[in-house]
């Protein structure tokens, strides 16, 4: 079985896919290279956190590579929204407690990224939305 490549007609959407992937797979790659970045920005309450942190860098590489593939599109875009809905209660919580990560980002920049969060999800949603079929004779 082959997944076939094809992109969007779009030149928008086709450029919001490959942004999705330039944007994801190497940010998932990063969660394996430097795991301690990312630990360090773990809510305190979470279980587990270095195997959270394990999970959603397979998320993002899988998102990241699946829009591509036409078979795969759509199902990435709902992963890749449902990440950034789950990971949204961690940056709520650095927003909240900015002393914890005044080394990281000023205060102000943790609240920025709550609604550049919602831009990402309605992004990753909008370029893997199948486009709508061609009129005949078009």
């Amino acid at each position: 079985m082959s997944a076939e490549f094809r992109l969007p007609g779009s030149r928008w959407k086709c450029a919001g896919l490959l942004a999705l992937t330039v944007l994801y797979v190497p940010a998932g790659i990063a969660h394996f290279v430097r795991p301690e970045f990312y630990l360090a920005i773990m809510p305190p309450y979470l279980p587990w956190p270095l195997a959270l942190v394990y999970v959603s860098g397979v998320a993002e590489i899988a998102g990241g590579l699946g829009v591509l593939a036409i078979r795969t599109r759509r199902w990435a875009g709902l992963g890749l929204a449902a990440l950034l809905l789950a990971v949204m209660p961690a940056n709520i919580h650095m927003a909240t407690h900015p002393e914890a990560y005044a080394t990281l980002a000023p205060g102000w920049a943790l609240y920025v990224r709550l609604p550049i969060q919602l831009v990402l999800i309605g992004w990753a949603l909008w370029a893997t939305n199948p486009d709508p079929p061609s009129a005949p004779g078009r």
